[in-house]
């Protein structure tokens, strides 16, 4: 087995992924938060 130095792997695809992760979960809660406001408002 070849030996492993630490911090050598790329992780740019990991970095990418968790991004858009991060980014979907932000949009999805303000559009959660804007529904409820709204549906506050409406007095549904």
């Amino acid at each position: 087995m070849a030996e492993h130095k630490h911090g050598t792997m790329d992780i740019k695809d990991q970095e990418k992924t968790f991004d858009g992760f991060v980014k979907f979960t932000i949009r999805s809660v303000i559009a959660i938060i804007a529904i409820l406001i709204l549906l506050a408002i409406v007095g549904a």
